[in-house]
């Protein structure tokens, strides 16, 4: 699949991009990484103009971040009907409200395999439009000119460059959710405890 949009933006400049990026932001499972570091490597070449192509692929790419955020907001009303306002919904929230600009800028360009989950989240938490566009406008913008400059600069190493970013950006997942798994896990303990503490001769 790669190879067939990489030539399909070679034949036919950043529109194509813009639409690539654009789908991806909705959930499509392009390698975006690799078609941004090899498109920077196309405009070191000379068959892309770089700074147009950038800036249409970047405004593409947060288009459809807003659009799976507006996914997010729009189903605010279930999710809320089906917590029914918990308090673990409210920590849930308040947690987001609090964090969520640093997780909506790194899974632009690092742990980019929960960018599209963090802006459905984003929307349905009453995490505000007008932050999101920021943060998430920041994160793109290193996406697209940081590794499209890494190809840039990289050249014919690309390929290289892709790989060692791919296995960054795995090992980083990894960390996240073993985190997250551990976390989950002290807390559940602590639950644990604490109710044994409320039970009588315990």
């Amino acid at each position: 699949m790669s190879d067939f949009l990489l030539t399909q933006i070679i034949n036919y400049g950043a529109p194509i991009l813009g639409i690539i990026v654009f789908i991806g932001a909705m959930g499509a499972p392009f390698p975006g990484t690799l078609i941004v570091i090899a498109v920077g490597a196309f405009a070191k070449q000379g068959l892309l103009a770089w700074h147009t192509t950038g800036l249409i692929a970047l405004a593409c790419v947060v288009l459809g971040d807003c659009l799976s955020y507006g996914m997010g907001f729009y189903a605010r009303d279930t999710i809320l009907h089906r917590f029914e306002k918990s308090d673990r919904w409210i920590k849930a929230e308040d947690t987001f409200n609090r964090w969520g600009g640093m997780a909506v800028v790194w899974t632009r360009f690092l742990i980019t395999g929960i960018a599209v989950p963090v802006n459905l989240i984003a929307g349905s938490s009453g995490f505000s439009f007008r932050r999101f566009f920021l943060y998430d406008l920041l994160g793109e913008f290193i996406w697209i000119f940081g590794y499209g400059g890494l190809g840039y600069l990289f050249g014919a190493q690309w390929e290289t460059v892709s790989n060692v970013l791919s296995n960054i950006s795995g090992l980083t997942l990894g960390m996240v959710l073993l985190a997250i798994g551990v976390w989950l896990g002290v807390r559940r303990l602590k639950t644990i405890e604490s109710n044994k503490t409320k039970v009588p001769g315990l």
